[in-house]
């Protein structure tokens, strides 16, 4: 088979990931509309019977001065991954994204390597012995993604490194975790749940925490929350306008593709998050919270009404996004991986994102400002 490609329509891109199960909230059009920094360019592989067959968000960032770019498709391109000839694939995409100026292509497959259980990840969090969950047996191998790994490598695409001493990539997270909930009752999803976490849920409902859904409106009730979340866990937060565009950009290509919660107690929003949606896939995407009132555990009840949500409108999976593999007690990021895992869900490490040099000498330069950052 031979895939021809050139660039689509937002309107098809957009038909080409309706038709699809799953597909990132990374690598849909409007997503193009929260990177303002970044050009976009939808992309379309056409096979022989010019019917389109694969599609790819691109975002294409300007060196300064220079009229070329680093191109990066996140969570990346939606095309046949278990094909025996991926080059028929990314061959005419490299070729494409070299024409158009850039200088390095990055992208994100979304292929899963392994999966480690609740229990697994617990166990490894316990073990003194483990240090990182990478080196740590999973509860499930994909031996696809081997096949995936070794078929990029002979075409020349370089994996990035794994990930900082904080566990995650430059780039998008290469370990998540996700609670299944295909097939599954509300009251099994919970019977899978902690002690601890099915305690907090009550103690919340007890202490009459209500979850409501909220509005464009709401955004700076969230961000006010995020900023305190970010000054407590050290890392550097977003302005308010990046969470305006988002919301702005994803409900306008769809009125259900972003939803805000907020949970009150007393008058007061103690805790907030973002949640996104694109076919069976729910992502909670964002989360902010104060330090005051833990005690009536808002993020418990928050958590549990957005799978209760994900639930209702038919998603096979709810997804908390990224966490750390470092397994060490004095890693601050740590305690999220315990929050995570105490939905009773599974840890998944992906392949990873991969780089394509096309200009060595501006790749490497890349690098090397990347990693002085």
């Amino acid at each position: 088979m031979t895939y021809r490609l050139r660039p689509i329509s937002r309107a098809e891109h957009l038909a080409f990931v309706a038709a699809r199960p799953s597909v990132s909230h990374m690598q849909v059009p409007s997503w193009a509309d929260v990177k303002p920094d970044w050009r976009a360019e939808s992309l379309g592989w056409f096979d022989e019977g010019g019917q389109l067959a694969g599609a790819g968000l691109v975002l294409l960032r300007p060196l300064p001065k220079l009229r070329r770019y680093l191109a990066y498709l996140p969570e990346g391109p939606v095309i046949d991954w278990d094909s025996a000839d991926l080059a028929q694939w990314l061959r005419p995409m490299l070729a494409y994204l070299k024409g158009r100026g850039a200088f390095s292509v990055k992208m994100g497959p979304p292929v899963v390597v392994r999966r480690w259980s609740a229990e697994a990840v617990k166990e490894a969090i316990a073990d003194p012995a483990a240090r990182r969950l990478r080196d740590v047996t999973a509860t499930e191998q994909e031996p696809r993604a081997v096949g995936v790994a070794d078929r990029l490598r002979h075409m020349g695409w370089q994996q990035s490194e794994p990930g900082g001493e904080d566990g995650f990539t430059a780039g998008q997270p290469r370990y998540v975790f996700e609670v299944p909930l295909a097939g599954r009752t509300l009251e099994e999803v919970r019977g899978d749940f902690s002690q601890q976490w099915r305690r907090n849920i009550k103690k919340a409902e007890k202490a009459g925490v209500k979850v409501v859904q909220g509005g464009y409106e709401d955004l700076r009730d969230f961000h006010r929350l995020y900023v305190e979340t970010a000054e407590r866990d050290r890392f550097v937060p977003r302005p308010l306008a990046y969470f305006e565009r988002m919301w702005t950009a994803l409900t306008s290509e769809h009125p259900d593709r972003m939803r805000l919660y907020l949970a009150h107690h007393e008058g007061e929003v103690l805790a907030a998050a973002t949640m996104l949606t694109v076919g069976e896939h729910v992502w909670y995407s964002y989360g902010a919270s104060t330090g005051r009132r833990r005690e009536v555990q808002p993020n418990n009840a928050i958590q549990w009404r957005m799978m209760c949500d994900a639930h209702e409108r038919g998603a096979a999976v709810y997804d908390l996004r990224g966490i750390t593999d470092i397994l060490d007690e004095g890693d601050h990021l740590l305690g999220l991986l315990r929050f995570k895992a105490g939905t009773g869900g599974r840890a998944v490490e992906y392949l990873g994102e991969w780089d394509f040099p096309l200009n060595r000498l501006l790749h490497k330069a890349l690098g090397l400002y990347l990693s002085r950052r």
